[in-house]
């Protein structure tokens, strides 16, 4: 068997605690060996809780010789910095979405890993859940006829006034955190040929970055593409797919628990049919095609992450002559 891949990670933000830390250590692909923060302490804590070992530096960190791939879970500004970093050190890099706030600094990171005969790989861990496959094949055996449209939302409830999702120079906003989930579930469901062709971000009161917003798409075949998100909404989390003849409809679609177990809704003119699947953890699946990717030593998707990348900047590129208006 190959021996497990040794990860350190930058930084105890709450999804690498809560998410990502529990899975390095119970996967039998990887091995947490390190964990850095800006606080000592908040390292030493964690490195307690996962037993591992704790770094005072993000540095020590990438000049550690037993760690082969980093994980980067810092704020969103931070990203292409620690990224390319770990990257030049010679490490694997995992890196929470986005993997940087440009489609060239993106592309330039994924170039770099691929001079270097690394794994960069953007943490998007919905696509490696099996229900969105089920979907696309549905679709592809004509399940609701030809396809019309998608419609694709994820918001969730109001955050604490300090969270960092709230701070622009920490590239916080809506459609960096929230609004990645839609775009890329156009882009997993649908191929790479989409284009923006309206946007709008909007400004909640008392904040300076986006809190919510709304794109139109057009993509293949005539199909139009709705996409909503936001910070400050009720919780939602579900997209569905109308044709010709029916509509897929799948809610809890982008941060399923675990143990969820998954239901696609079909309604046709004669009636709605469900279907149950079975419970699949997407987290423990996108370790696993981390740890695949870096033994491979070559970056998973490299071209839906740079597309990904491209239609954000598009997005906000629309929205900017509608950035002062307040919800």
């Amino acid at each position: 068997m190959t021996a497990p891949l040794r990860i350190g990670v930058l930084g105890c933000a709450e999804i690498a605690r809560r998410r990502m830390l529990p899975a390095f250590v119970v996967g039998e692909r990887t091995e947490l060996v390190v964990v850095a923060a800006r606080d000592p302490e908040r390292a030493e804590e964690t490195a307690r809780a996962f037993g591992c070992r704790a770094a005072r530096r993000y540095e020590d960190v990438l000049a550690d010789p037993d760690v082969e791939a980093v994980y980067v879970p810092l704020p969103a500004s931070l990203h292409a910095r620690w990224t390319e970093a770990a990257l030049r050190a010679g490490k694997h890099v995992l890196a929470e979405k986005p993997v940087t706030l440009g489609t060239e600094a993106t592309a330039g990171l994924l170039e770099l890993a691929r001079s270097r005969g690394l794994a960069l790989m953007e943490n998007v861990m919905f696509v490696h859940h099996h229900l969105h496959t089920a979907v696309r094949e549905l679709v592809d055996k004509g399940e609701i006829g030809e396809l019309r449209s998608l419609h694709a939302e994820f918001s969730v409830p109001a955050l604490p006034s300090g969270d960092i999702r709230y701070r622009p120079e920490l590239g916080g906003g809506a459609l960096w955190d929230t609004g990645v989930y839609p775009v890329r579930a156009a882009l997993h469901l649908l191929g790479p040929e989409l284009d923006v062709l309206g946007a709008r971000l909007a400004y909640g009161r008392g904040h300076t970055v986006d809190t919510g917003g709304a794109a139109l798409l057009g993509g293949p075949n005539g199909i139009t593409v709705q996409l909503a998100f936001g910070l400050d909404h009720c919780y939602r989390s579900r997209y569905e797919l109308t044709g010709a003849k029916g509509r897929v409809v799948v809610d809890r679609a982008f941060t399923p628990p675990a143990n969820h177990r998954p239901v696609i809704l079909i309604e046709r003119a004669g009636g709605t049919e469900e279907i149950t699947l079975e419970a699949h953890d997407q987290v423990a699946a996108t370790v696993t095609a981390f740890a695949e990717a870096s033994r491979a030593g070559a970056s998973p998707d490299e071209a839906t992450t740079v597309r990904q990348a491209a239609l954000l900047d598009d997005i906000r590129t629309r929205a900017r002559p509608h950035a002062g208006l307040a919800l």
